[in-house]
């Protein structure tokens, strides 16, 4: 009895082996074929971090010397406004001198520059679409530059083609006044820094 049950169970294991291999095989070289024809590339910080190094080259080559100081000390550039009427909000700027804040994958901050009153948020995003590896974002000094050329060459085509939010959507408004805190802190060491180099060089 017992050898007619192994015997019974061998031919079983043999049929199934018959049939189950081949399809085995089959979508074993599927798996191989689509992994020939898409090849994955591993994540290499290296990459990432020459990448923004050369995206901090090229910042520093477009953007004014204050500018760029700014960046490098506080990680953030402010751009004045331009239009005469100002971003859109409630209460209207009424002439009043305003900026902004470009923060590297975060919104853009208007602001008036007098009182520090935050106006707005506008959310651009400019994915690397060339990047077959890593991030789709780009290095964040690259991000940082594209935001300051669209904002420096046609400031009111990107304000009117972002989306607009009051300020606490991205950003959080104590940390935005902490920036703009330490802004002005910078801007005037800044300023004593230069009147103490021309004192000296004459």
């Amino acid at each position: 009895m017992v050898l007619a049950l192994a015997a019974t169970a061998l031919v079983v294991l043999a049929l199934l082996a018959e049939e189950l291999i081949p399809r085995i095989e089959h979508a074993w070289a599927r798996h191989r074929a689509r992994a020939r024809r898409v090849p994955t590339l591993e994540y290499d910080p290296g990459r990432e971090l020459r990448a923004e190094q050369r995206a901090r080259q090229l910042l520093k080559s477009c953007v004014s010397q204050e500018e760029w100081q700014m960046y490098r000390d506080l990680g953030f550039i402010r751009v004045w406004g331009s239009q005469v009427d100002g971003p859109e909000d409630a209460g209207g700027t009424g002439g009043a001198a305003y900026a902004y804040l470009i923060y590297p994958h975060r919104a853009i901050v208007a602001y008036l520059a007098q009182t520090h009153r935050l106006l707005n948020e506008y959310c651009v995003a400019f994915p690397d679409e060339t990047r077959p590896y890593g991030s789709a974002m780009l290095p964040d000094s690259d991000d940082v530059l594209a935001k300051w050329m669209a904002l420096t060459g046609d400031e009111r085509k990107l304000i009117s083609t972002a989306n607009m939010h009051l300020p606490g959507r991205q950003l959080d408004p104590a940390k935005v006044k902490r920036d703009l805190w330490r802004l002005s802190q910078w801007e005037r060491a800044r300023m004593r820094h230069q009147a103490s180099s021309e004192r000296a060089s004459r």
